[in-house]
């Protein structure tokens, strides 16, 4: 069977569907509306499919706190002082065994219309990804539908103790929460919590501040920070055994991947210990690490036995610098080989909901800008490629929606629609009257790179080689505005060229005796090879005593095939 790369589409439910175009600011539920997991029809699965992806990543699907009170389906209400936005924070998880129902048509029967969309989504040929956010909850976490004999986290906690191998939180004892923001914020009484428990961002004091992830508190799992990090793994922590029960619940739901919020802050002893355990009995389920830390990444994948983490602080830092002018080209290069082998375990991306848009002033401000870190990212290696929905039409997250300010992110905390998606859907037809020339533009382009990824079976599957050592200071090559690449799978042959500046160029791409040795490739001279992203044939020489002539238009790139 054909390995396919995977094309991850981000999006979330609570905006995806919201045809509403005159969203208020700081808007409630009932002012702003709110998206539904019924939006996504077997029309919309198809649309998203055709673009390319393979996968899409529901985002926001466990419910968590909120504004919205949901007290006569049994839900117990939160406090507005502890919720981010009139939404809240899909990552201030509230129930880890329930659907958020914000995104229902049906609340009760909100677990069954999850279920219809897995299937709903399966039935199109797509994989599901959701969330498993491991590191922290909501402060007035609790579960109104846990399965019989689950006990809450926290509900045998004993507070006396700052840290307990026993207990699933950390506490401050003797000592009320005095949060360093509004402990009101319009209701009645401020929030009271005593003792005071150590806040999700690692803050082990009882005076959390807005910059805090306040909203949250941080599970334990068996690590002692507040004493020199001394470790308590035997016998098993409490905490291990509940979220293991939770990952083996949602597994069942036949879901396809987890994407793990945060994973660097939970020891890796616990996904050690976890994620063999579901894979026993989920065989195909797929992890996905949310690290940042280089010097953790083996440890990670080897002994936390991740299948992919985010490539943010290598490839997409590197990427967006260049983008925007402030790195050379040159230094795509040294992140491949700073990784030292595992590139193949990473996961690429330009957007997602923690990153600015493209398109925003914060950005490029332009996303046609992007189109050679898109082309590289997707093109690069066999690694999954991501996207965040709207980014293949250029959305601004420009908005300026309530908690979420005018920062260059679609909100996660906010009531609220995004426009080129609300307008790309056009109440459900997918007929893209009402985008710009632009737009339909930047999205041709997005389809045929990502669609590419998976048609051509060098960039799925193939080998290969960085150009970059052979054309430092090379005529008519310019390293630090072009970078230039080769994939080979069998009998094919990919040359990838693509160009940051913001001007066209003539270039000559030199295609060192280095790289026909590698790849065991054939000297040729004016050989017409298919150039892929504009579909036309030109006739190209690949010697490796004569340059290869390219012209490239600015922001832009060209993928020759040549058939050996």
């Amino acid at each position: 069977m054909k390995t396919k790369k995977i094309i991850i589409y981000q999006t979330l439910p609570r905006l995806f569907g919201n045809d509403n175009s005159y969203c208020h600011y700081n808007g409630t539920l009932a002012e702003n509306g709110c998206g539904k997991l019924g939006d996504f029809t077997s029309k919309a699965l198809n649309e998203i499919k055709k673009l390319g992806a393979t996968h899409i990543w529901y985002t926001g699907i466990i419910e968590h706190a909120t504004q919205t009170n949901y007290r006569r389906y049994n839900i117990q209400p939160d406090h507005p002082a502890i919720v981010k936005g009139k939404a809240g924070s899909p990552y201030a998880i509230k129930d880890y065994y329930d659907v958020d129902p914000d995104i229902v048509s049906d609340i009760p029967g909100r677990m069954q219309e999850f279920e219809d969309l897995v299937r709903r989504t399966h039935s199109k040929g797509l994989k599901v990804i959701i969330d498993f956010v491991p590191n922290h909850v909501a402060r007035q976490y609790h579960s109104d539908v846990k399965p019989e004999g689950v006990i809450d986290l926290g509900a045998d906690d004993d507070n006396n103790y700052s840290f307990s191998p026993y207990n699933n939180f950390y506490y401050i004892p003797q000592i009320a929460l005095h949060g360093q923001f509004d402990m009101k914020c319009d209701a009645p009484e401020a929030y009271y919590e005593y003792p005071a428990k150590a806040t999700g961002n690692n803050r082990f004091d009882a005076y959390p501040n807005i910059n805090d992830w306040y909203e949250t508190i941080k599970l334990n799992y068996g690590v002692d920070y507040q004493n020199g990090g001394g470790c308590c793994f035997n016998p098993t922590p409490s905490t291990w055994i509940k979220m293991l029960d939770i990952l083996l619940f949602w597994a069942d739901k036949k879901i396809d991947a987890f994407r793990c919020d945060m994973a660097e802050m939970v020891p890796v002893e616990f996904w050690e210990w976890a994620i063999p355990q579901v894979k026993k009995q989920y065989p195909g389920i797929i992890f996905i690490a949310e690290v940042y830390n280089p010097n953790e990444y083996r440890n990670y994948i080897f002994r936390g036995h991740f299948d992919y983490l985010y490539d943010k602080v290598g490839l997409y830092d590197t990427l967006r610098n260049i983008t925007c002018g402030y790195e050379s080209a040159t230094a795509i290069s040294r992140c491949w080989q700073n990784l030292g082998g595992i590139e193949e375990k990473m996961l690429n991306f330009l957007e997602n909901h923690d990153e600015q848009r493209v398109a925003s002033d914060f950005f490029a401000g332009n996303p046609f800008k992007a189109i050679p870190a898109l082309i590289v990212s997707s093109f690069m290696n066999t690694t999954p490629m991501m996207i965040y929905f709207g980014q293949e039409f250029g959305e601004l997250g420009m908005d300026n929606e309530g908690f979420s300010g005018r920062d260059g992110r679609t909100t996660i905390f906010d009531y609220w629609s995004v426009d080129t998606i609300r307008r790309w859907r056009n109440e459900g037809k997918y007929d893209g009257k009402l985008l710009t020339s632009e737009e339909k533009s930047l999205y041709a382009i997005y389809h045929k790179i990502l669609n590419l990824c998976n048609a051509e079976d060098a960039i799925s599957q193939g080998s290969f080689f960085d150009l970059t050592y052979a054309n430092v200071n090379g005529w008519k090559f310019n390293e630090h505005k072009q970078y230039a690449f080769l994939r080979k799978h069998n009998k094919e042959l990919l040359l990838i060229v693509v160009n940051f500046d913001d001007q066209p160029v003539d270039i000559a791409v030199n295609i060192p005796q280095h790289a026909f040795d590698y790849l065991q490739l054939p000297q040729l001279d004016s050989f017409p090879a298919i150039e892929l992203l504009h579909d036309h044939t030109e006739n190209v020489s690949f010697k490796s005593d004569k340059p290869t002539d390219i012209r490239l238009d600015a922001y832009n790139g060209k993928v020759f095939k040549f058939n050996l």
